[in-house]
C-alpha cells in the first residue's frame, strides 16, 4: 500500500531569498508570504503549492550543462510563447546558458542565484 502525499512546497536554496522571490514574483505573479523575511521567504497561490527560498551561506549556484556543481532539480513552466516568454524572463534578470537541447519545443535559463528552470511552449490561453 502506498503512502498518500500531496507536493505542498518546493525550496530553492541561494544567497539571497527576498531577492530569488521577487524574481520569481514577478515572473509567476505567486503572491509573497507576509512573514518572509532575509533567511526564507516563501511565494504561493490558490493551488497550495508554494515556492520557497532559503539563505545558504556559502552557496555556488549549479552549472548547466556541465556539472561542476551539479543541479539538484530544476523546475519547467509552461508559457503560452517562448518568445515572449523568453524575453520578458531575461528582462526580470534570468540567464541564458548557450546550451539549448530543443530550442524549438523548450527553453533552459537560469534565475538570478544560477538555478537552471525550463520555460515550455503549449501553455493554452
Amino acid at each position: 500500500m502506498s503512502v498518500q502525499m500531496k507536493l505542498s512546497a518546493i525550496t530553492l536554496d541561494c544567497p539571497d531569498p527576498l531577492a530569488l522571490a521577487a524574481f520569481y514574483q514577478a515572473a509567476t505573479g505567486l503572491e509573497p508570504h507576509p512573514r518572509s523575511n532575509a533567511d526564507f521567504a516563501s511565494l504561493g497561490g490558490g493551488d497550495g503549492l508554494s515556492l520557497g527560498f532559503q539563505r545558504v551561506d556559502d552557496y555556488r549556484a549549479p552549472s548547466w550543462p556541465g556539472q561542476e556543481v551539479p543541479q539538484q532539480l530544476h523546475c519547467c513552466f509552461r508559457v503560452a510563447d517562448l518568445e515572449e516568454a523568453e524575453a520578458r524572463l531575461l528582462e526580470l534578470g534570468a540567464g541564458r546558458p548557450e546550451q539549448q537541447p530543443n530550442e524549438s519545443r523548450w527553453r533552459v535559463l537560469t534565475d538570478p542565484a544560477g538555478h537552471p528552470f525550463c520555460i515550455v511552449g503549449g501553455l493554452s490561453a
